[in-house]
């Protein structure tokens, strides 16, 4: 059994030398966001859902990247209103954002 039921995985990773990050879209602040609606949700704990914080996931381009876990799904997302899609339809729901997804 996995310790979590969901694992949410944000890039978060900043680069110096001027090439594409997800970090450029606030990449920290929309996972802090993530965690925080988790957390009213009452499902931030060990067997529910978890929202981390990742280095780079090689995926910048198409960034900024959320990789959901156990199902192995990439979304691309731009704000509040996308993380929450992701959240409400995905990590609480169990579907799939076919629009977010890459």
């Amino acid at each position: 059994m996995s310790f979590y039921q969901r694992h949410a995985f944000f890039c978060t990773n900043q680069r110096d030398n001027g090439r594409a990050c997800c970090q450029d879209h606030g990449a920290s602040e929309l996972r802090r966001y993530a965690r925080e609606r988790l957390k009213e949700a009452g499902v931030f704990d060990a067997g529910g859902i978890r929202a981390s914080a990742a280095g780079c996931l090689g995926r910048c381009e198409e960034g900024p990247v959320i990789v959901v876990y156990p199902e192995g799904t990439w979304y691309t997302y731009f704000s509040r209103e996308d993380v929450d899609l992701i959240i409400d339809e995905h990590l609480l729901g169990g579907r799939i954002v076919d629009s977010l997804r890459i």
